[in-house]
């Protein structure tokens, strides 16, 4: 994945939320998103994902401009799988039914496909035996995969996760940490945002520091994480380093 900001700007009424953010990145298949609650993270991805435009700037991913129109971003939301902290499955429905629904009514596959999709993506990740089971008769991990598993099933050109353990205890994290790990192997397009800096460290090609509404830092998870030259950096991490 090549992605390149320029200039990102995001207010909500007098605050500036991402103040002429830039990036500019090459190849890398898994970003972690890192930075204080407050600083920018969840707004960055929300505007990668479509979900809502910035009031200034552009974006760029594999050379294709991310749309500012409500018309064109409807369109290219249908190309992006986005998993959120509180897994956003429906309650009434079975695990492969949450699955199957949107690409039936969204992407307007047939039945048939669309189930054979979910059974080889739930086979895949092991999660076969859950397949008619509903959320409440599964685990939090387990609910995240499948959260995961509906978002790939679009076939979509990249996924964005967004704090995808914080709702999760540490034995729960290890099956989305897997999970994860092998989408990465796979050289499926990643960008998600952590607080635990020991997943951060497992799933990263490459990392940024948001903070202030900027990019303060970006490296390698061994080297940023290990050597940090911002006081801002450093801070955070003094808070939150977890392995």
């Amino acid at each position: 994945m090549n992605l390149n900001i320029t200039n990102l700007t995001k207010i909500y009424g007098e605050q500036t939320v991402l103040d002429k953010l830039c990036l500019n990145l090459k190849d890398v298949h898994s970003l972690v998103i890192i930075g204080p609650s407050g600083g920018g993270k969840s707004t960055l991805l929300r505007i990668l994902g479509g979900l809502e435009p910035p009031e200034g700037g552009s974006i760029k991913i594999d050379n294709e401009a991310v749309p500012v129109e409500e018309k064109e971003l409807r369109n290219y939301r249908k190309g992006v799988g986005v998993v959120f902290q509180a897994f956003n499955l429906f309650p009434h429905l079975s695990a492969i039914e949450n699955i199957t629904l949107p690409l039936i009514k969204v992407h307007k596959l047939s039945e048939k496909n669309a189930r054979e999709r979910a059974v080889a993506l739930l086979e895949k990740f092991q999660l076969e035996e859950h397949i008619h089971k509903k959320p409440s008769q599964l685990s939090g991990g387990q609910q995240q995969r499948v959260a995961i598993i509906r978002a790939m099933a679009l076939d979509a050109k990249f996924l964005l996760l967004d704090e995808p353990t914080s709702a999760l205890d540490p034995a729960l994290t290890s099956e989305v940490l897997d999970t994860i790990i092998a989408l990465r192997q796979e050289k499926k397009d990643l960008i998600l945002i952590t607080h635990e800096m020991g997943f951060a460290k497992n799933v990263a090609d490459y990392i940024i520091f948001v903070d202030q509404g900027k990019v303060l830092e970006h490296g390698f998870p061994g080297d940023i994480l290990v050597n940090p030259q911002t006081d801002e950096l450093r801070a955070f991490l003094g808070k939150t380093l977890k392995y």
